[in-house]
């Protein structure tokens, strides 16, 4: 038809006469005309319609784009984001390769090289990977292999706070009509220490106070207590874990109990960060204390209910970043 059209018009007849003729609108008659005056009949073939079916981009260029948004931060790349986003990644394929996409295009490019929108783990940029490296291959298993030898128990330990204030979670509602939850316009919280094995074992004291060297003294001597085995107690390095006070009695029952203490900066190597997340979760979540009595009520029976329940404890170890504790 185009090419019927062009010959017709190169062959004296008016474009307007032409559109009549065959049927199709003078301005589609004047673009073909203009393509087969830039590229000859070439340029009248058909083009494919719609969004592109193939990236703009080589594989080597979207290669090194994923290991740029999976390795690095944007504000690490001196882009103007602490996250991903798909403004973030249009303005890196931008800076980069020139490439001027759209934001759903970028979206379309990220769902095909596999990344999805996530929340973000936090870890401190202060933490030394060559001390995790180092804990994960040297350290630890130097402490697991001591243990076995003198038959002791490995707990892991930690602390945390519970606010009456803290994020309840989400609910269901109405689409555009934000549930409102009725809580206290009170201010109260409680802390909580704990230890916990991979055999599932689970000790913890609640507590109103800021953590102190008397706080941990005084739960220190409640879990060797009622240990069965030496206890290897690994922590962080809190002014609390570190007092005199404390390492003093740790020194004079050092057949009872021993200290190690986990890389800087690290929580995550923890397995007790787990049992902290799993009580601030489901105790906001299951009730709305209206007092601090109340919230120490609700804490201690969850608690004892995880106490009696090992295997949930035990789970706490299959998570990827504390399998090497299990």
């Amino acid at each position: 038809m185009r090419r019927k059209v062009v010959k017709a018009v190169v062959g004296g007849i008016t474009q307007s006469e032409a559109a009549r003729q065959f049927g199709v609108s003078r301005v589609a008659v004047c673009g073909w005309m203009g393509r087969w005056s830039k590229g000859g009949a070439a340029a009248l073939a058909s083009q494919s319609r719609g969004r592109p079916s193939e990236i703009r981009l080589s594989r080597a260029e979207s290669a090194r784009t994923v290991r740029l948004i999976v390795g690095k931060c944007p504000d690490q790349l001196r882009l103007p984001f602490a996250l991903w986003t798909r403004e973030a990644v249009r303005m890196l394929l931008k800076r980069e390769y020139g490439a001027e996409v759209s934001i759903w295009t970028v979206g379309r490019y990220l769902r095909r090289w596999g990344l999805t929108p996530q929340k973000p783990l936090r870890r401190a940029f202060e933490q030394d990977p060559k001390a995790v490296k180092r804990w994960l291959e040297k350290e630890y298993p130097a402490i697991h292999r001591q243990a076995l030898r003198e038959r002791a128990e490995i707990h892991w330990g930690d602390e945390m706070g519970l606010r009456s204030d803290d994020t309840v979670g989400r609910t269901y509602g109405l689409k555009g009509q934000t549930p409102v939850v009725p809580v206290t316009g009170q201010r109260f919280g409680c802390n909580m220490i704990s230890t916990i094995t991979n055999h599932g074992s689970l000790a913890f004291m609640v507590f109103d106070e800021s953590l102190t060297a008397a706080i941990v003294l005084k739960f220190l001597k409640r879990l060797v207590r009622h240990a069965t085995r030496k206890v290897f107690w690994i922590v962080d390095r809190h002014p609390a874990h570190r007092a005199a006070a404390v390492t003093r009695w740790l020194e004079g029952n050092r057949t009872r109990i021993e200290r190690f203490y986990l890389p800087a900066y690290s929580p995550e190597l923890n397995p007790d960060e787990l049992l902290n997340q799993d009580v601030k979760a489901n105790t906001a979540r299951r009730s709305r204390p209206q007092d601090k009595p109340e919230l120490v009520r609700i804490v201690r029976s969850y608690l004892r209910s995880t106490q009696r329940q090992p295997h949930i404890v035990r789970n706490y170890f299959l998570h990827h970043s504390v399998r090497y504790a299990a």
